[in-house]
């Protein structure tokens, strides 16, 4: 049997067992015992040691198990919903790829990534599927633009399988909010198409998987996109002072829209939920950054509360 090496050790790991199931309670989201392994940082315990701790913590009355699947609370009900959700998933996997694959054949675009729920094999009945761009340094505008004009016309307006609310540029692959709730985006992020650029992001956003260092960036899928010359085509054409004017232009245009449309936010949730740079669109106008990190202080005061003492 393995042995902690001191009370200090075992305090710990409980401690960030119960902070990465309070993180996914927000999102009903039950954990199997593989997952919590990766999310938790346990301090080099195993997966045995592990499973002893989720069994002192059920019996302490702190957590609920059902069908193999760990959960601060409603386990079971959450278990049969989650299966459910991977079931969508699994159906509209499809549906994804050809969606990544048009992404990347847009000019500017040098990497695509699914984001969101997809990303962690999960889907809500009337969930999007989300997806994380990295464009050309100076066009990521115009790309934008592009593929906003390609959901509008193409796809009547429907988010369903078609959600790019996240951008950044070559040049600026760094994210620039480093928490909790950016480091697990980032490190569950599914890598469809980027030629290296993916493998790039990944490095510069190293922070990410120090927070949660037994997770490991993904591989490309490396989608085909064909011979490019379309892609290649229209880009030569939007290069230039032409290109420039017209990135600009985007970006001035879509600011003053965003600002009309969310004159409610104050400066600061604005540039938290609507982030404009010539290297970074940031479309997340219910600020669900923000709404995540404070269901985890709540869920971890309430724990804490619980328990008598601090979860450090």
């Amino acid at each position: 049997m393995l042995i902690y090496t001191s009370d200090r050790d075992l305090s710990l790991a409980r401690a960030a067992v119960l902070r990465t199931l309070a993180y996914f309670d927000i999102f009903q989201h039950p954990l199997t015992v593989s997952e919590l392994h990766r999310f938790a940082d346990l301090g080099g315990q195993e997966e045995r040691a592990l499973a002893l701790i989720l069994v002192e913590l059920e019996h302490d009355g702190l957590v609920e198990s059902a069908h193999g699947y760990w959960a601060l609370r409603d386990c079971q009900a959450r278990a049969q919903a989650r299966e459910m959700a991977q079931a969508r998933a699994r159906a509209r996997s499809p549906k994804a790829e050809r969606m990544s694959r048009r992404i990347a054949s847009f000019p500017f675009v040098r990497a695509v990534f699914i984001s969101g729920s997809m990303s962690k094999g999960c889907l809500a009945s009337d969930g999007d599927i989300d997806f994380f761009i990295i464009t050309a340094p100076g066009r990521l505008w115009v790309a934008r633009t592009l593929l906003v004009l390609y959901k509008k016309l193409f796809l009547l307006n429907s988010r369903k399988d078609f959600c790019v609310n996240y951008f950044l540029d070559t040049e600026h692959l760094t994210v620039e909010d480093r928490n909790r709730f950016t480091a697990m985006e980032v490190v569950t992020l599914l890598p469809m198409y980027g030629n290296g650029t993916t493998e790039a992001f990944f490095e510069r956003n190293a922070w990410a998987f120090s927070m949660y260092p037994r997770t490991a960036p993904s591989r490309s899928r490396e989608l085909s996109i064909g011979n490019g010359r379309t892609k290649s085509w229209w880009e030569r054409r939007l290069n230039g002072r032409f290109g420039d004017l017209l990135d600009a232009w985007s970006m001035q245009l879509t600011w003053h829209f965003w600002k009309w449309k969310f004159s409610e936010l104050d400066p600061r949730a604005f540039d938290l939920a609507l982030r404009t740079r010539t290297y970074v669109s940031k479309h997340h106008p219910r600020n669900f950054q923000q709404r995540v990190l404070d269901g985890f202080e709540v869920r971890m005061k309430a724990l804490e509360q619980k328990l008598g003492h601090p979860l450090h």
